[in-house]
């Protein structure tokens, strides 16, 4: 099948290539030139495990080409539409200013029956306004969420756990279904979900889940801000709570908190849409899970300077990490990198490092001094801080190895990801997050 796909950011990208490697003809289509000669080249913009290699040969095998002009679209059976959504500026609510130009930009090159697929997170009620830019022209515009989880994301689009199709009601509605079944037909046939919904199920579907995520690490973190005063263990706490079926370990995690591109300002931008609807106490504990999540950077900063015993001024400290999540390189409110500026900002001498990160960080905070070789940071450290769970830090990183290279043995686990244990008995004082 002949596809497009408008907006070649990180969804864009990642979903052109994912769509290649499965048989058809892709065309990814944005302004940015110079992301478009790079994609051209079979250069990734940016590092998701799996992406450089289907890029690669997507291109190779001429299913996957990449342009700047929309004209190029005319012919694909279906058009993903998979720009940013941003938070604004001057509030909480989505910026839909990029889903509104790449519709308007696409309209002139549709065609009778062609269907216009949505994939970016967008606030409830979008989807219907759009429909009256598409319909006109004879195409079906649906809604198609991503659920990527950055890291795993070339995973997640050829093998989703879940495929969710927001379609119009009537004889429309149902062909386009059972087009973008044909899309992802390797998933189909392996007996994957595919649910039908209405177009605002499907819009909600993708913000729902994300509150839901965001909630759970917040509610561990809540849990964490009283164990640190009672002397309980969070992560012990998780583990006895996450054997209950209903509650389930996964994201209970205690530590900084989360970051990127999506889970911040989608429940921010939820939040304002509720308030749009006059259902804004429906979700008004979001902006408390807001609120915890933040509180713990600040506990993270704390933790240092009273590890430092409040003397933090021109002391060396380790940063290790500057992604918001490991296999990404991804700073997009990125706590790790947030942590890393507060210190900074106290006179620390801050040392970022990470093994995919620091371009970006650099372009975005080059008062910080980054050097790529762990060891290099580590050296004559005043202490050190883990705010990124790579592996490298989590499980390669030898706490007896460590022990000599820095000026004093002090650690605060800002994933609550090292064993504690290993790392006191190496000397050090070992701080974690809600952990005694």
């Amino acid at each position: 099948m002949r596809l497009s796909v408008i907006g070649c950011g990180y969804l864009g990208a990642v979903h052109a290539a994912a769509m290649a490697s499965i048989g058809h003809e892709v065309v990814g289509i944005d302004v940015d030139e110079r992301k478009i000669a790079a994609l051209s080249k079979g250069e990734a913009p940016f590092f998701e495990p799996g992406l450089q290699e289907i890029l690669t040969e997507g291109i190779a095998s001429g299913n996957l080409r990449f342009t700047t002009d929309m004209a190029q679209a005319r012919g694909a059976a279906v058009h993903f539409v998979g720009v940013g959504t941003p938070q604004q500026k001057d509030g909480y609510a989505a910026d839909l200013t990029y889903v509104n130009a790449a519709v308007d930009a696409l309209v002139p090159f549709l065609a009778e029956g062609d269907i216009v697929a949505g994939k970016s997170t967008v606030p409830v009620g979008t989807a219907a306004a759009l429909t009256e830019k598409v319909a006109p022209t004879g195409a079906t515009l649906v809604w198609n969420p991503e659920f990527l989880r950055e890291g795993w994301a070339v995973q997640d689009t050829i093998d989703p756990d879940r495929l969710v199709a927001g379609v119009p009601e009537g004889a429309a509605g149902e062909r386009a279904a059972d087009i973008l079944r044909e899309v992802y037909h390797p998933s189909v046939a392996k007996n994957t979900p595919f649910i039908v919904t209405d177009l605002a199920t499907a819009e909600l579907v993708k913000v729902a889940a994300n509150a839901f995520l965001a909630t759970k690490i917040s509610f561990i973190n809540a849990m964490a801000e009283i164990a640190e005063v009672t002397g309980a263990d969070v992560t012990t706490l998780a583990d006895a709570i996450g054997h209950d079926a209903r509650i389930g370990r996964r994201f209970l995690g205690a530590g900084i908190g989360f970051g990127g591109g999506c889970l911040p300002k989608d429940i921010r931008a939820f939040s304002a849409r509720a308030e749009e609807l006059g259902r804004g106490e429906s979700i008004a504990f979001l902006r408390e899970v807001d609120a915890i999540n933040l509180r713990r950077r600040d506990r993270a900063v704390e933790l240092v300077v009273n590890a430092l015993d409040g003397q933090v001024f021109e002391r060396k400290i380790a940063v290790l990490g500057a992604a918001f999540k490991p296999h990404s390189d991804d700073i997009r409110d990125s706590p790790a990198l947030d942590v890393a500026v507060r210190l900074k900002g106290l006179g620390a001498n801050v040392v970022v490092t990470d093994p995919e990160a620091i371009d970006n960080a650099r372009r975005v905070h080059p008062q910080l001094t980054y050097v790529a070789d762990r060891d290099e940071a580590l050296k004559d450290a005043d202490a050190v801080i883990v705010v990124t769970e790579w592996d490298e830090y989590r499980r390669e990183l030898d706490p007896t190895h460590a022990a000599s290279l820095v000026a004093q043995r002090v650690i605060v686990d800002g994933r609550n990801c090292l064993d504690a244990a290993a790392w006191r008995a190496a000397g050090f004082t070992y701080t974690g997050m809600g952990r005694p």
